[in-house]
């Protein structure tokens, strides 16, 4: 593969989450809250960083102090900042997160981090770009709907591979018909999409087999699904459906799931770029997120890379 400046553009959402401090039922009975640098986007742009790749973020926050604190957080994990843009009249966008033994009860209040311009995502950063790679959260809402589709076609024409993290959310994307057409239009762009099995629940509204949700997505336009089935390992079928590989999964203690899947994905496209085969950037992905999970908090500064293929 030809070495690009940017192994790695993520684009969407770069947002501060507001997580409760002590264990509650739900955002009802929470009182107190600690900001953290959020964003899925950034996330992985900064495990890849971590992983000693070039990584850049296009996304959009407030002219506000919440949004400088947050370019600043991207910024000390090596993830090029330049393409973070600031809107005049939107406040940067937060997210309330409920600190729970299940499933957190979160509210998103969504302003500026959907207001990413065409502008953002000039054609000389795709033609350096290895990666193009978006999610669900940001194409949820116009005008990054739209900004974002469009740009997987250019970034497709420059040459960039497109990937997205199919993470729908009925909540942050109530219109599951408009969602299944949008996440079609990004796909035809020979995507690689990463997915669980709790989200493709959720995109099709129904239960479905392994081999009908990767089915599904090679329709849409996939070139390669990555079906993720927590302990019990991943799938991934390459090459528009003509390569197929089970991984199994290993006994982890779970301490921390947050930013499992993002550390996952960050091993991933990191051993794709090293010209690995899909069963090899899986287990890759698996080992970093087992690092992920087996570690309170976000991951260290520099992870070597060598932890990817042990």
């Amino acid at each position: 593969m030809m070495t690009r400046k940017y192994a790695l553009v993520a684009v969407g959402e770069l947002l501060a989450d507001l997580i409760g401090t002590e264990f509650t039922q739900n955002l009802a009975d929470t009182e107190i809250f600690k900001r953290f640098q959020g964003g899925s986007p950034a996330n992985l742009a900064a495990n890849m960083a971590r992983l000693g790749n070039s990584t850049a973020l296009v996304a959009c926050v407030g002219n506000d102090n919440v949004g400088t604190y947050l370019v600043e957080k991207v910024a000390e994990t090596g993830v090029d900042t330049t393409y973070i843009g600031r809107d005049t009249h939107a406040p940067t966008s937060i997210v309330l997160v409920s600190r729970t033994k299940g499933t957190p009860d979160f509210i998103a209040y969504r302003t500026a981090d959907r207001m990413i311009q065409a502008a953002y995502i000039p054609d000389d950063l795709l033609q350096n770009a290895s990666f193009f790679h978006t999610t669900c959260f940001a194409l949820s809402q116009e005008p990054a709907q739209s900004v974002v589709v469009a740009a997987a076609a250019r970034a497709q024409a420059a040459g960039c591979i497109v990937s997205l993290d199919a993470n729908y959310a009925p909540s942050i994307w109530p219109d599951r018909a408009q969602a299944q057409q949008t996440i079609q239009d990004y796909c035809q762009n020979g995507a690689f999409v990463k997915l669980s099995e709790d989200d493709a629940e959720r995109i099709f509204g129904q239960t479905l087999s392994n081999d009908a949700i990767i089915a599904k997505f090679h329709q849409m336009g996939a070139q390669l699904v990555c079906l993720t089935l927590g302990g019990k390992g991943s799938i991934v079928s390459s090459d528009y459906g003509k390569n197929y590989v089970e991984i199994a999964g290993k006994p982890i203690e779970v301490k921390d799931a947050t930013g499992a899947g993002d550390s996952y994905w960050s091993g991933f496209l990191t051993a794709w770029l090293d010209s690995k085969s899909p069963a090899e950037c899986a287990q890759a992905g698996a080992n970093i997120a087992a690092l992920k999970i087996s570690t309170v908090g976000p991951l260290p500064a520099k992870v070597d890379r060598a932890i990817l293929y042990s």
